[in-house]
């Protein structure tokens, strides 16, 4: 192969390319994700250090009054190990991956894509980039399906960087922000659900509970967060038959 070729590929031209192929694309949080790697040959042979899998989603982080967003890898996972792939030569790799149960949901502006990337030496390392639905656990759906029972409108739905006292393996959380359409309409302002830790049986939420204040002190209220309660329960699924009237309870008495 010629020192023109060689030139090609170590920019990424001719070179390996990678291609992730997964069952569906659609997956709870929790679930096993399966499917193949597909990696090709280019114009000339090339040493593969390895294959590398990762699960990411981005978050946003607060510093100094402005925004950035970051991206935070949920799993990596090391394929294969060091092969020597010919030229136009293609390798099947199966995968089996487990989504971890604090893989964000999709909604709102929340999103999560597998990253595929190939560790080659001297030359643009190839990468394939495939974005993924997440749906929650059964629990979490239940969880959810009851506050919107309760005449709650999901309004956002966002990762934000975690505060330390919530931290656990990754450094954000999502956050649920719903306002009230029912009965809790003209009482709160607004609701707010964090899920702290959970898995197909139980889940560990945050509840932020924003009252509606009145009268000449609400600013001043408002302005001290006087007017904000916080709940920090765990649900199994031994509570969803009455899950809806155990929310409504805790939301009630801070109200």
């Amino acid at each position: 192969m010629s020192f023109f070729h060689k030139a090609l590929a170590s920019i990424g031209i001719g070179s390996a390319t990678v291609d992730t192929r997964l069952e569906k694309d659609t997956y709870r949080a929790g679930e096993v994700m399966q499917g193949e790697i597909i990696v090709r040959g280019g114009q000339i042979e090339q040493q593969v250090d390895t294959i590398y899998l990762s699960v990411n989603t981005t978050y946003i982080r607060e510093s100094n009054d402005h925004k950035h967003t970051e991206v935070a890898t949920l799993q990596k996972l090391k394929v294969s190990e060091p092969f020597l792939l010919s030229a136009g030569e293609e390798k099947i790799f199966p995968i089996s991956l487990t989504l971890p149960f604090e893989t964000p949901i999709t909604a709102g502006k929340t999103q999560v894509w597998i990253q595929t990337g190939l560790d080659i030496k001297n030359a643009v390392d190839p990468s394939d980039k495939d974005y993924i639905r997440v749906e929650p656990t059964m629990l979490a759906d239940h969880i959810l399906d009851a506050i919107r029972g309760l005449g709650f409108r999901l309004r956002e739905a966002e990762c934000q960087q975690a505060p330390s006292r919530f931290r656990g393996y990754y450094p954000f959380v999502q956050e649920f922000e719903f306002v009230p359409t029912g009965p809790f309409r003209g009482h709160l302002d607004e609701l707010e659900i964090v899920f702290l830790s959970q898995s197909n049986h139980s889940a560990e939420i945050y509840m932020q509970i924003d009252r509606k204040v009145r009268g000449i002190g609400s600013f001043f209220a408002e302005a001290l967060d006087m007017d904000e309660s916080y709940v920090r329960t765990t649900i199994t699924m031994h509570d969803v038959p009455a899950l809806q009237a155990k929310l409504q309870q805790i939301i009630s008495k801070h109200i």
